[in-house]
């Protein structure tokens, strides 16, 4: 994450707030976190903090579970999805600093 982030990933919205804007309770939101789905952040006195991509990551999550989806199989398909995106920034890098390497510019 960039040092300043986009209002989207800000963590700023309390537990309360995601349990209305998600219609899942509190207790599910813990579950989701302890299950390694979601990765709120923490005030100075330990409240839980999320962001707006937060919310709509439970909303996903909450979707698949209501069609039978396992957090099991959640978490490892997110954790490809992550992997994938690695591996195109990676690309992206290299791509960038061949084309810098050699004076080659986009068109």
């Amino acid at each position: 994450m960039t040092d300043n982030p986009s209002y989207k990933e800000r963590k700023v919205i309390t537990i309360g707030v995601v349990s209305e804007l998600t219609g899942l309770t509190e207790r599910q939101i813990r579950y989701y976190e302890e299950r390694k789905l979601i990765f709120p952040d923490r005030s100075p006195k330990g409240n839980r903090k999320y962001s707006f991509a937060d919310v709509e990551q439970l909303i996903e999550i909450a979707n698949k579970r209501e069609e039978g989806v396992q957090t099991y199989e959640i978490r490892q398909e997110m954790l490809k999805q992550k992997r994938k995106e690695e591996r195109k920034g990676k690309k992206e890098l290299l791509r960038g600093e061949i084309n810098a390497r050699f004076g080659i510019q986009k068109e």
